[in-house]
């Protein structure tokens, strides 16, 4: 079953509960607390990651104002939003929009149940980037961006790396992407590279519960890295 069915049934807020469980309650038309206790660990996370990244996808296109159609096609795009699912996932999005729940409240139990500073939080602060590049960063996106990393347990050097991938003129660096010094000899180059693999790996990704259609965020910086890898070193893939 696809997470999008999933989200529209009736095992929402019974996984997760809290802000999170109560936008997935509203978009299934109610809560249904009796039954959370039976809830998997896996699917807690599966569930709580995709309400996470609807929600917060939401309210940072909300950020400046202007919540812009491209934004919620990048949205689409990078979440792999079916087109027989593309019904569901607006609904859930437009009510994360407009909840009375701010996003601090989602951000903070999202930490709590993915695990703060986790390589799955960082797949869904990339996506946010992603989202805020859409249409140029304006200033209230980037302290939403800086607010929302600090609540997932992003210190500033972690938060200075993952800005060095989405801004100007570190965006397509490779030395920025492989989070190395410019210059590094081959054998930094290699355990970079390594470390980053094991670390952002797509198979990681599915491992740690986050459903197949969310994975595009650690796809996409896979290319990224193997890219930058072959050309700091000349490998031939």
């Amino acid at each position: 079953m696809s997470i999008w069915a999933t989200l529209a049934g009736t095992a929402l807020g019974l996984v997760i509960g809290g802000p999170l469980g109560a936008l997935a309650g509203a978009a299934a038309g109610g809560a249904v607390d009796a039954m959370r206790a039976r809830a998997t660990n896996p699917e807690r996370r599966r569930v709580a990651f995709s309400i996470a990244a609807i929600a917060l996808a939401a309210k940072m296109a909300s950020a400046d104002g202007n919540a812009s159609a491209a934004e919620f096609a990048t949205f689409q795009r990078l979440f792999h939003v079916d087109p027989a699912e593309a019904g569901n996932a607006r609904r859930f999005y437009d009510l994360a929009k407009g909840s009375m729940a701010g996003f601090q409240a989602y951000a903070i139990q999202a930490a709590d149940l993915l695990g703060q500073g986790s390589a799955t939080l960082e797949d869904l602060l990339d996506a946010l980037w992603m989202i805020a590049a859409v249409d140029g960063f304006h200033e209230a996106e980037l302290a939403f961006l800086g607010e929302v990393a600090t609540i997932l347990g992003f210190d500033e050097a972690a938060q200075a790396r993952i800005r060095r991938r989405h801004l100007a003129p570190a965006a397509d660096d490779p030395w920025a992407v492989l989070g190395v010094e410019p210059g590094a000899d081959a054998a930094a180059l290699r355990a970079a590279y390594h470390a980053l693999v094991k670390r952002y790996h797509p198979d990681r990704a599915l491992a740690e519960g986050v459903p197949s259609e969310f994975i595009r965020v650690s796809e996409l910086r896979m290319a990224d890295i193997n890219a930058a890898y072959d050309r700091l070193t000349g490998r031939r893939r």
